[in-house]
């Protein structure tokens, strides 16, 4: 099975694309060969790059504390299972208390590294990062693996916070929808949405058929038309039923 997501706001697209560039970063990080660790730095001046673009770190406090003050609501709901309650609340207080404790603008600690920088400005070039550009580059990336990751880890820290309340956000987020089976009649599905808000669509479709689904939304209706593509060719309709299960998200 393959899960489709596809963000209703800039926001969500936001977090779900620091999301793609974190795991990306993590899987690159704990790799040992050099190569593998310049993506990881790279990957580090993507971030910078998308979460410089709005206040992220206000918008997660805001959205934590929003989460905390729903889920004490419930403290006094007789089918809410208290030790789970409690759990996910002392999350949301220490996920809180560590991105508000974080100084300063995101990824300030990197901007500040003239060393840093001049990477970044090298790595915007194809090509850019070669040995005769950058030749203490060169030198720190024939140190042992060890002393990289050390390195890079040390470099990310201060960003830490940050990625834990975003992944708990977008996790409190999946966690609010209900699936539903559907079935796309000829490989289109059309569902009007009678102006409810939604954050987030979550699609789980078979991956042994072949559909891949291309998806608009806005407040209004949602529309999914499933496509196949097979080689150099250009993706065409998919002209069968397609079930899959469909979760609209909203806090």
């Amino acid at each position: 099975m393959i899960i489709y997501e596809y963000p209703f706001n800039e926001r969500v697209r936001t977090l779900l694309r620091l999301e793609d560039l974190h795991e990306k970063f993590t899987y690159f990080l704990h790799q040992e060969h050099s190569f593998q660790h310049h993506i990881a730095i790279a990957t580090i001046f993507e971030m910078l790059e998308v979460a410089g673009r709005v206040d992220l770190k206000s918008d997660l406090l805001q959205e934590l504390e929003r989460q905390k003050q729903t889920l004490m609501s419930f403290r006094s709901h007789p089918n809410v299972q208290a030790e789970a309650l409690n759990t996910i609340l002392d999350e949301l207080e220490q996920v809180s208390v560590a991105l508000a404790a974080s100084q300063g603008r995101t990824g300030q600690n990197i901007r500040e590294n003239e060393w840093l920088m001049s990477i970044r400005g090298r790595t915007i070039i194809p090509g850019g990062a070669c040995e005769f550009d950058l030749p203490s580059y060169y030198a720190w990336q024939q140190r042992s693996p060890q002393q990289r990751f050390a390195d890079i880890a040390n470099w990310f820290a201060p960003l830490s916070p940050l990625f834990s309340a975003l992944s708990l956000v977008l996790r409190l987020l999946r966690d609010s929808g209900q699936p539903v089976k559907i079935s796309a009649q000829a490989g289109s599905y059309q569902q009007m949405l009678q102006g409810r808000v939604y954050q987030m669509l979550r699609l789980n479709v078979d991956a042994n058929r072949g559909a891949i689904p291309e998806i608009s939304a806005n407040k209004y209706m949602l529309w999914v038309r499933f496509t196949s593509q097979d080689g150099d060719l250009k993706p065409k309709v998919f002209e069968d039923d397609v079930p899959f299960e469909l979760t609209l998200c909203n806090f």
